[in-house]
Protein backbone atom coordinates (compact mmCIF):
# COMPACT_ATOMS: atom_id res chain seq x y z
CA UNK A 1 0.00 0.00 0.00
CA UNK A 2 2.83 2.62 1.35
CA UNK A 3 4.70 1.59 -2.31
CA UNK A 4 1.31 2.10 -4.21
CA UNK A 5 0.87 5.86 -2.41
CA UNK A 6 4.54 6.61 -3.09
CA UNK A 7 5.00 6.08 -6.43
CA UNK A 8 1.00 8.08 -7.14
CA UNK A 9 2.68 11.06 -5.28
CA UNK A 10 5.83 10.53 -7.07
CA UNK A 11 5.56 12.90 -9.43
CA UNK A 12 5.80 15.92 -6.68
CA UNK A 13 9.18 14.74 -5.76
CA UNK A 14 10.38 16.83 -8.89
CA UNK A 15 11.28 20.47 -8.21
CA UNK A 16 9.14 21.57 -11.68
CA UNK A 17 6.36 19.68 -10.72
CA UNK A 18 6.44 21.27 -7.15
CA UNK A 19 6.55 24.51 -8.76
CA UNK A 20 3.58 23.91 -10.95
CA UNK A 21 1.81 23.38 -8.49
CA UNK A 22 2.86 26.15 -5.78
CA UNK A 23 2.13 28.43 -9.42
CA UNK A 24 -1.39 26.32 -9.99
CA UNK A 25 -2.28 27.23 -6.18
CA UNK A 26 -1.82 30.96 -5.62
CA UNK A 27 -3.91 31.10 -9.70
CA UNK A 28 -6.52 28.89 -8.09
CA UNK A 29 -6.94 31.12 -4.92
CA UNK A 30 -7.07 34.23 -7.17
CA UNK A 31 -9.75 32.49 -9.51
CA UNK A 32 -11.56 31.54 -6.32
CA UNK A 33 -11.99 34.44 -5.46
CA UNK A 34 -12.82 36.67 -8.69
CA UNK A 35 -14.58 33.58 -10.13
CA UNK A 36 -17.17 34.10 -7.69
CA UNK A 37 -18.00 37.63 -8.67
CA UNK A 38 -17.86 36.19 -12.00
CA UNK A 39 -20.89 33.04 -11.53
CA UNK A 40 -22.51 36.08 -9.26
CA UNK A 41 -23.08 38.43 -12.19
CA UNK A 42 -23.08 36.48 -14.73
CA UNK A 43 -19.76 37.85 -16.34
CA UNK A 44 -19.02 34.62 -18.17
CA UNK A 45 -18.51 35.79 -21.42
CA UNK A 46 -16.47 39.07 -21.10
CA UNK A 47 -13.91 36.27 -18.69
CA UNK A 48 -13.49 34.13 -22.26
CA UNK A 49 -13.09 37.04 -24.57
CA UNK A 50 -10.68 38.02 -22.09
CA UNK A 51 -9.30 35.21 -22.48
CA UNK A 52 -8.69 35.87 -26.21
CA UNK A 53 -8.65 39.18 -26.11
CA UNK A 54 -5.12 38.95 -24.50
CA UNK A 55 -4.34 36.66 -27.30
CA UNK A 56 -2.49 39.02 -29.59
CA UNK A 57 -0.76 40.86 -26.57
CA UNK A 58 1.20 37.22 -25.74
CA UNK A 59 1.60 36.31 -29.72
CA UNK A 60 3.33 39.61 -30.10
CA UNK A 61 5.16 39.02 -26.61
CA UNK A 62 6.42 35.27 -27.83
CA UNK A 63 6.84 36.66 -31.80
CA UNK A 64 9.54 39.67 -29.67
CA UNK A 65 10.99 37.74 -27.22
CA UNK A 66 9.48 39.78 -23.94
CA UNK A 67 7.84 38.51 -20.95
CA UNK A 68 4.15 36.77 -22.23
CA UNK A 69 2.65 38.23 -18.88
CA UNK A 70 3.21 41.85 -19.86
CA UNK A 71 1.80 41.58 -23.25
CA UNK A 72 -0.98 39.54 -22.17
CA UNK A 73 -2.16 42.35 -19.79
CA UNK A 74 -1.53 44.57 -22.69
CA UNK A 75 -3.85 42.82 -24.81
CA UNK A 76 -6.83 41.79 -22.16
CA UNK A 77 -6.57 45.74 -21.26
CA UNK A 78 -7.29 46.74 -24.84
CA UNK A 79 -10.03 44.21 -24.66
CA UNK A 80 -11.92 45.35 -21.60
CA UNK A 81 -11.57 49.12 -22.47
CA UNK A 82 -12.83 48.10 -26.06
CA UNK A 83 -16.02 46.67 -25.13
CA UNK A 84 -16.37 49.67 -22.46
CA UNK A 85 -15.76 51.98 -25.75
CA UNK A 86 -17.36 50.42 -28.07
CA UNK A 87 -20.90 49.94 -25.28
CA UNK A 88 -20.56 53.96 -24.68
CA UNK A 89 -20.04 55.38 -27.83
CA UNK A 90 -21.44 52.87 -30.54
CA UNK A 91 -24.45 51.76 -29.22
CA UNK A 92 -24.68 48.39 -28.91
CA UNK A 93 -25.65 46.07 -26.25
CA UNK A 94 -22.33 44.67 -23.81
CA UNK A 95 -22.69 41.07 -25.52
CA UNK A 96 -22.54 42.09 -28.61
CA UNK A 97 -19.66 44.53 -28.25
CA UNK A 98 -17.77 41.36 -26.48
CA UNK A 99 -18.25 39.30 -29.35
CA UNK A 100 -16.75 41.72 -31.90
CA UNK A 101 -13.92 41.84 -30.01
CA UNK A 102 -13.85 38.37 -29.33
CA UNK A 103 -13.20 37.48 -32.89
CA UNK A 104 -11.50 41.00 -33.97
CA UNK A 105 -8.56 39.94 -31.24
CA UNK A 106 -8.59 36.20 -31.61
CA UNK A 107 -7.92 36.62 -35.28
CA UNK A 108 -5.46 39.37 -34.74
CA UNK A 109 -3.22 37.14 -32.65
CA UNK A 110 -3.43 33.80 -34.68
CA UNK A 111 -1.95 36.26 -37.74
CA UNK A 112 0.59 37.70 -35.06
CA UNK A 113 1.31 33.60 -34.37
CA UNK A 114 1.75 33.07 -37.91
CA UNK A 115 4.65 35.31 -38.41
CA UNK A 116 6.30 33.54 -36.16
CA UNK A 117 8.80 30.58 -37.88
CA UNK A 118 7.66 28.06 -34.05
CA UNK A 119 4.00 28.37 -35.40
CA UNK A 120 2.62 25.15 -33.84
CA UNK A 121 4.93 24.79 -30.67
CA UNK A 122 3.94 28.88 -29.35
CA UNK A 123 0.11 28.58 -30.28
CA UNK A 124 0.24 25.47 -28.18
CA UNK A 125 1.80 26.97 -25.27
CA UNK A 126 -0.49 30.31 -25.69
CA UNK A 127 -4.05 28.14 -25.72
CA UNK A 128 -3.43 25.32 -23.51
CA UNK A 129 -0.85 27.09 -21.51
CA UNK A 130 2.13 25.35 -19.48
CA UNK A 131 1.90 25.16 -16.10
CA UNK A 132 5.09 22.32 -15.90
CA UNK A 133 7.04 25.18 -17.05
CA UNK A 134 6.09 27.90 -14.44
CA UNK A 135 10.14 29.24 -13.18
CA UNK A 136 11.13 30.62 -9.84
CA UNK A 137 10.36 34.18 -11.03
CA UNK A 138 7.13 33.37 -12.36
CA UNK A 139 6.15 32.06 -8.95
CA UNK A 140 7.51 35.64 -7.56
CA UNK A 141 4.48 37.40 -10.03
CA UNK A 142 1.68 35.44 -9.37
CA UNK A 143 2.13 35.56 -6.03
CA UNK A 144 1.83 39.26 -6.36
CA UNK A 145 -1.18 38.99 -8.53
CA UNK A 146 -2.81 36.68 -6.12
CA UNK A 147 -2.25 38.98 -3.33
CA UNK A 148 -2.91 42.05 -5.48
CA UNK A 149 -6.71 40.42 -6.63
CA UNK A 150 -7.30 39.38 -2.84
CA UNK A 151 -6.57 42.38 -1.20
CA UNK A 152 -8.44 44.62 -3.56
CA UNK A 153 -11.48 41.93 -3.52
CA UNK A 154 -11.70 42.70 0.00
CA UNK A 155 -11.61 46.03 -0.32
CA UNK A 156 -13.81 46.34 -2.57
CA UNK A 157 -16.53 43.90 -0.98
CA UNK A 158 -19.07 46.13 -0.11
CA UNK A 159 -18.97 47.78 -3.48
CA UNK A 160 -19.50 44.33 -4.65
CA UNK A 161 -22.10 42.94 -2.87
CA UNK A 162 -24.03 45.92 -3.52
CA UNK A 163 -23.14 46.57 -7.43
CA UNK A 164 -24.57 42.38 -7.33
CA UNK A 165 -27.86 42.91 -5.90
CA UNK A 166 -28.66 46.32 -7.81
CA UNK A 167 -27.21 48.71 -9.34
CA UNK A 168 -29.84 51.59 -8.29
CA UNK A 169 -28.92 50.35 -4.81
CA UNK A 170 -25.17 50.91 -5.04
CA UNK A 171 -25.46 54.31 -5.94
CA UNK A 172 -28.13 55.06 -3.12
CA UNK A 173 -25.75 53.89 -1.18
CA UNK A 174 -22.74 56.14 -2.35
CA UNK A 175 -20.88 53.45 -4.07
CA UNK A 176 -20.23 54.26 -7.26
CA UNK A 177 -21.88 51.05 -9.47
CA UNK A 178 -19.57 52.29 -12.77
CA UNK A 179 -16.45 52.44 -10.20
CA UNK A 180 -17.37 48.87 -8.94
CA UNK A 181 -18.06 47.43 -12.16
CA UNK A 182 -14.46 48.59 -13.51
CA UNK A 183 -12.79 47.19 -10.31
CA UNK A 184 -15.06 43.91 -11.27
CA UNK A 185 -13.56 44.03 -14.65
CA UNK A 186 -9.90 44.81 -13.34
CA UNK A 187 -10.11 42.04 -11.31
CA UNK A 188 -11.56 39.72 -14.22
CA UNK A 189 -8.68 40.77 -16.15
CA UNK A 190 -6.05 40.01 -13.59
CA UNK A 191 -7.50 36.70 -12.57
CA UNK A 192 -7.53 35.65 -16.45
CA UNK A 193 -3.93 36.93 -17.28
CA UNK A 194 -2.08 35.08 -13.97
CA UNK A 195 -4.08 32.37 -15.50
CA UNK A 196 -2.42 32.53 -18.41
CA UNK A 197 0.44 30.19 -18.01
CA UNK A 198 -1.16 27.89 -16.58
CA UNK A 199 -4.13 26.69 -18.93
CA UNK A 200 -3.92 29.12 -21.92
CA UNK A 201 -6.44 31.44 -23.47
CA UNK A 202 -8.66 28.85 -24.52
CA UNK A 203 -9.04 26.97 -21.23
CA UNK A 204 -8.90 29.72 -18.92
CA UNK A 205 -12.52 30.14 -18.31
CA UNK A 206 -12.88 26.65 -17.07
CA UNK A 207 -10.31 27.24 -13.75
CA UNK A 208 -12.28 30.86 -13.05
CA UNK A 209 -15.72 29.53 -13.60
CA UNK A 210 -16.06 26.11 -12.50
CA UNK A 211 -14.27 26.12 -8.67
CA UNK A 212 -16.73 29.00 -7.94
CA UNK A 213 -19.86 26.98 -9.36
CA UNK A 214 -18.85 23.83 -7.83
CA UNK A 215 -18.55 26.00 -4.34
CA UNK A 216 -22.25 27.64 -4.97
CA UNK A 217 -24.57 24.61 -3.94
CA UNK A 218 -23.00 24.23 -0.58
CA UNK A 219 -23.13 27.89 0.85
CA UNK A 220 -25.13 31.09 0.98
CA UNK A 221 -22.21 33.03 2.09
CA UNK A 222 -20.27 35.02 -0.61
CA UNK A 223 -16.79 34.54 1.47
CA UNK A 224 -17.31 31.35 2.28
CA UNK A 225 -18.05 30.69 -1.51
CA UNK A 226 -14.94 31.68 -2.17
CA UNK A 227 -13.02 30.04 0.21
CA UNK A 228 -14.77 27.03 -1.15
CA UNK A 229 -13.82 28.04 -5.07
CA UNK A 230 -10.53 27.98 -4.20
CA UNK A 231 -10.05 24.79 -2.06
CA UNK A 232 -12.27 23.22 -5.24
CA UNK A 233 -9.54 24.95 -7.41
CA UNK A 234 -6.81 23.26 -5.55
CA UNK A 235 -7.77 20.47 -6.10
CA UNK A 236 -8.09 20.41 -9.59
CA UNK A 237 -4.48 21.64 -9.67
CA UNK A 238 -3.32 18.95 -7.54
CA UNK A 239 -5.48 16.33 -9.40
CA UNK A 240 -4.91 17.64 -12.91
CA UNK A 241 -1.28 17.39 -12.55
CA UNK A 242 -1.56 13.83 -11.28
CA UNK A 243 -3.61 12.70 -14.10
CA UNK A 244 -0.99 14.49 -16.56
CA UNK A 245 1.82 12.28 -15.08
CA UNK A 246 0.31 9.37 -14.66
CA UNK A 247 -1.61 9.09 -18.51
CA UNK A 248 0.73 11.40 -20.30
CA UNK A 249 -2.05 14.31 -21.03
CA UNK A 250 -1.57 17.71 -21.35
CA UNK A 251 -1.37 19.56 -17.79
CA UNK A 252 -3.27 22.39 -18.84
CA UNK A 253 -6.11 20.58 -20.35
CA UNK A 254 -5.97 18.68 -17.54
CA UNK A 255 -5.82 21.01 -14.70
CA UNK A 256 -9.14 22.86 -16.83
CA UNK A 257 -10.94 19.32 -17.16
CA UNK A 258 -10.67 17.57 -13.36
CA UNK A 259 -11.98 21.65 -12.67
CA UNK A 260 -15.28 20.79 -14.53
CA UNK A 261 -15.25 17.44 -13.45
CA UNK A 262 -15.35 18.71 -9.60
CA UNK A 263 -18.36 20.90 -10.59
CA UNK A 264 -19.96 18.28 -12.14
CA UNK A 265 -20.09 16.45 -9.30
CA UNK A 266 -20.03 18.63 -6.55
CA UNK A 267 -23.31 19.45 -8.36
CA UNK A 268 -24.66 16.16 -9.03
CA UNK A 269 -24.03 15.34 -4.77
CA UNK A 270 -25.87 18.35 -4.05
CA UNK A 271 -28.65 17.45 -5.63
CA UNK A 272 -28.93 14.36 -4.23
CA UNK A 273 -28.33 15.65 -0.85
CA UNK A 274 -31.05 18.30 -1.12
CA UNK A 275 -33.52 15.47 -2.63
CA UNK A 276 -32.99 13.53 -0.26
CA UNK A 277 -33.34 15.91 2.44
CA UNK A 278 -36.60 16.89 1.02
CA UNK A 279 -38.18 13.54 1.02
CA UNK A 280 -37.12 13.11 4.86
CA UNK A 281 -39.11 16.25 5.21
CA UNK A 282 -41.99 15.04 2.95
CA UNK A 283 -41.37 18.57 0.78
CA UNK A 284 -41.88 18.74 -2.81
CA UNK A 285 -38.16 17.85 -4.76
CA UNK A 286 -36.66 21.10 -6.33
CA UNK A 287 -33.70 22.99 -5.76
CA UNK A 288 -33.50 26.64 -4.64
CA UNK A 289 -31.05 28.79 -5.74
CA UNK A 290 -28.40 29.67 -3.19
CA UNK A 291 -29.34 33.78 -2.14
CA UNK A 292 -26.45 36.17 -2.32
CA UNK A 293 -25.06 37.72 0.69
Amino acid sequence: MTLLVDALFAPFALEFVQRALLGGVLVAVLCGVVGTWVVIRGMAFLGEALGHGMLPGVALATVLGVPVLVGGAIGATAMSVGVSALQRRGRLSYDTSIGLLFVAMLSLGVIVISFSGNFATDATAILFGDILAISAADLVVLAAACGTGVLVAALAHRRLVALALDTRIAAVLGFRPRLAQAVLVGLVTLAVVASYQAVGSLLVVGLLLAPAVAAGGWTARISSRMLLAAAFGIAAVFTGLLASWHFASAAGASVAAAAIALAGGSTLLRAAVVARGRRRRGAPEGLSAPAVA
